[in-house]
C-alpha cells in the first residue's frame, strides 16, 4: 500500500511539473526563453526551448512509466468474494413462494368498478 500511495504521488508531481513547463513555452519559441536578453540571444533562445523541449519529454516518459508501474502494485482487496458471499447468502434467505402462480387471479386492476374516488359526481 505504501509504494502505491509513493507512487501516486510522483504521478501527481510530474502532471503538474508537466502543465508547468507546457505554459512556460510558446510555439514560436518565445515562452521564458524571450526574457533572457543578451548579444547572445538566438542561441539562448535555442538552448533553452530545447532544453524544455527535452525536460517535457522526459516528464512524458516518465508519466507514462509511473502510471504503468502503478498498475502493477496497486492493491488488490478480495472485496469481490466478500460481496459475493454476502449476495448469496441474501438470496438464499428470501422465502420462496410455494403456492403457484395463476395468470387469472387478475392482479393487474387495483380499482374495483363501483368505486369512484377521483370525485365525480356522486
Amino acid at each position: 500500500m505504501g509504494l502505491y500511495i509513493l507512487i501516486t504521488v510522483l504521478v501527481l508531481i510530474v502532471a503538474i511539473l508537466i502543465v508547468l513547463v507546457v505554459l512556460v513555452q510558446n510555439s514560436k519559441g518565445g515562452g521564458l526563453a524571450s526574457n533572457f536578453a543578451g548579444s547572445n540571444q538566438y542561441m539562448g533562445v535555442r538552448k533553452t526551448s530545447d532544453f524544455l523541449e527535452k525536460f517535457t519529454w522526459g516528464l512524458a516518459i516518465a508519466m507514462i512509466s509511473l502510471v504503468l508501474i502503478s498498475a502493477k502494485v496497486i492493491p488488490k482487496y478480495q472485496t469481490s468474494e466478500i460481496i459475493d458471499s454476502e449476495i448469496r447468502r441474501t438470496i438464499d434467505e428470501i422465502p420462496i413462494p410455494t403456492t403457484p402462480f395463476d395468470p387469472n387471479m387478475g392482479g393487474g386492476e387495483s380499482k374495483q368498478e363501483g368505486n369512484n374516488t377521483e370525485g365525480g359526481a356522486e
